[in-house]
């Protein structure tokens, strides 16, 4: 089976993503923490790759445990919303037109109504900015999107042959939803997975960028950002390189989440 292109290109750009993370937990060219003045804003070139920021600290080191800082923050956050939404989901589909899905569909209207930046100031005027509110508040808005996506999934299989089948064999709902519903719509909640991990990336520097995600001395991409932009005319290469790091990121999950749709679909597998 021949895969589909903008899998290849998007998982060798995320591979790149996560082996820099990985490898920051061993090595980085330069400790993130260290501080020479003397050397601020040098070019990309030398003993540094890409040049120092304003603290004269290396970019690429700091490029390399952001990595990790976006890929802590971005997997949790997508673990919470997938734990809790997709049994919210199964549930509604379960009891489609019943009080519970009701419930279950007003509140993921309400969670939407409030963006993640906005659950995020909300978390911070109580508990103050950390990369564990920035967290709490990507995945509990990852939570409906998860409840909306299975529950679409699972109620186009209830009125299968095979549930019916099920239900007359005298299965209930739940192991119903969990035998026969759950395994049918794992490709898609994966495919979904895929690309809100990369959303949660960009909410992760987004969050860090108005200086409610991750807190120094851990570096961030949003962070580093935000403190390149009175000097991006002294030094571009301070803000060129971590909004690079972003783009590609994101552009690599999201290609990796539209090639998996591709090749788990049986529908477009058939129109290629």
């Amino acid at each position: 089976m021949r895969l589909p292109g903008q899998l290849i290109l998007g998982a060798v750009l995320s591979a790149l993503f996560i082996a820099a993370a990985i490898l920051s937990l061993f090595w980085t060219p330069y400790a993130v923490e260290a501080l020479e003045i003397s050397n601020k804003l040098k070019p990309p070139g030398g003993g540094h790759w890409l040049g120092t920021d304003h603290f004269g600290r290396d970019i690429l080191s700091m490029l390399m445990v952001g990595a990790r800082t976006s890929i802590a923050v971005a997997v949790v956050a997508v673990g919470i919303g997938m734990a809790v939404g997709v049994p919210l989901g199964l549930l509604a589909a379960a009891n489609r037109g019943s009080l519970l899905d009701e419930v279950v569909m007003r509140g993921n209207d309400l969670v939407f109504a409030f963006p993640s930046l906005v659950i995020a100031i909300l978390i911070t005027a109580v508990f103050g900015p950390s990369a564990l509110n920035a967290i709490l508040a990507i995945g509990i808005f990852n939570i409906p999107v998860f409840a909306r996506v299975t529950r679409g999934g699972a109620l186009s299989l209830w009125t299968l042959d095979y549930v019916l089948a099920a239900r007359v064999a005298g299965k209930g709902k739940l192991r119903i939803s969990l035998e026969h519903i759950l395994s049918n719509i794992v490709n898609l909640l994966i495919v979904q997975g895929t690309i809100q991990f990369s959303l949660g990336i960009l909410a992760e520097a987004g969050l860090s960028y108005v200086g409610l995600g991750a807190q120094p001395p851990l570096p961030s991409w949003g962070r580093m950002l935000a403190d390149s932009q009175t000097l991006i005319s002294l030094a571009p290469h301070i803000a060129i390189f971590p909004g690079l790091a972003i783009v590609l990121t994101v552009l690599g999950l999201n290609l990796m989440g539209d090639g998996m749709r591709d090749l788990l679909d049986p529908r477009l597998r058939r129109i290629r």
